[in-house]
């Protein structure tokens, strides 16, 4: 050998459980009991949306995502348990909300 050591990590993910959204956080809990909350700026989408486009969630991908079908939001589990921000353009924010309905 030449002295070097190499490992491999693999990351098992926990599968969703239950979410709530707030004016100010999207919190998730997890199947190994953990709950992971993130403020709700971190996803622009779900910061714009109402309290009832948010309340409005699937639980997707065999238990790894969140889709939200009137914001056409969806965020993994492995993204919020290494902390990842929403990485949509400023470009195509502006897009979706310019094509977003105005609310009665």
């Amino acid at each position: 050998m030449n002295g070097t050591l190499s490992a491999v990590v693999t990351l098992a993910l926990p599968r969703i459980t239950n979410v709530l959204v707030t004016d100010d956080t999207l919190s998730v809990d997890l199947e190994d009991g953990r709950t992971i909350s993130v403020p709700i700026a971190w996803y622009p989408r779900l910061a714009y949306g109402t309290s009832e486009e948010r309340a409005h969630f699937q639980i997707s991908g065999a238990g790894y995502g969140i889709h939200w079908p009137e914001l056409d939001e969806d965020i993994g589990v492995e993204g919020l348990v290494l902390g990842k921000k929403s990485t949509e353009s400023p470009v195509s924010f502006e897009r979706w909300l310019q094509r977003r309905k105005p609310k009665e």
